[in-house]
């Protein structure tokens, strides 16, 4: 071994010693702030989707009246463009109300942890969820889209620290398993107020469907 060798290694060594007592003398930043961080983000998200889906149903409110006097007028040309419009808008009000529900569950989950393990196991599926939610959002809400991602990288950057600080790995079986499931408990609560806000068209009067298949 030559001279310059045993130096680097023994000065490499030594930084790895230094490191160890350092981290002992100061630990890394608590996460709990950057949870906190994390879900007050969140928060303003599920806010803003909520605004946004109120307008949407305003706007479907509108269409609705519209396509009903045009029908009844026999204009069936203004009630065919009012009945795709209202597709339209039903669709995204739709993915609106489902992400929002599903930010509800993560931001919920988020605020109950309290230890490095419950992070990890906990903040998997979180993601998973956020991630799924974000892909949604670029045609309809961009600004949405930019934000869920930085609270994406924020979890799992928050993960990555808990999940060293505690030796814990990611089961990914389960974590996506429980992710599907918060997206499809949104779904199905989404679907009831879909049911609830948007009143059915009677029997005869255009519904945009067939304009909706013509495109795909």
């Amino acid at each position: 071994m030559s001279e310059n060798f045993a130096k680097k290694w023994d000065q490499k060594r030594e930084n790895t010693i230094l490191n160890s007592i350092n981290q002992t003398i100061r630990p890394p930043q608590p996460l709990k702030p950057k949870l906190d961080m994390a879900t007050r983000k969140l928060d303003i998200q599920i806010q803003r989707l909520e605004q946004t889906s109120e307008r949407f149903i305003q706007k479907d409110k509108a269409l609705f009246t519209k396509l009903v006097d045009s029908y009844q007028q026999h204009d069936m040309a203004h009630a065919n463009i009012y009945a795709t419009e209202l597709s339209e808008i039903r669709k995204m009000t739709r993915i609106v109300m489902n992400a929002r529900l599903a930010l509800d569950q993560i931001s919920l989950r988020i605020k109950t942890v309290t230890e490095l393990g419950d992070i990890v196991s906990m903040l998997g599926p979180c993601i998973g969820v956020l991630r799924s939610v974000n892909s949604g959002m670029g045609g309809i809400l961009p600004a949405a889209e930019n934000e869920l991602g930085e609270i994406g990288d924020l979890l799992s950057g928050v993960m990555l620290e808990a999940g060293q600080g505690s030796g814990m790995s990611l089961n990914f079986n389960t974590v996506n398993e429980d992710a599907s499931k918060i997206l499809s408990e949104a779904a199905i609560v989404a679907e009831q107020k879909i049911g609830a806000s948007f009143p059915d068209l009677p029997t005869g009067m255009p519904t945009g469907e067939s304009t909706d298949k013509s495109r795909t």
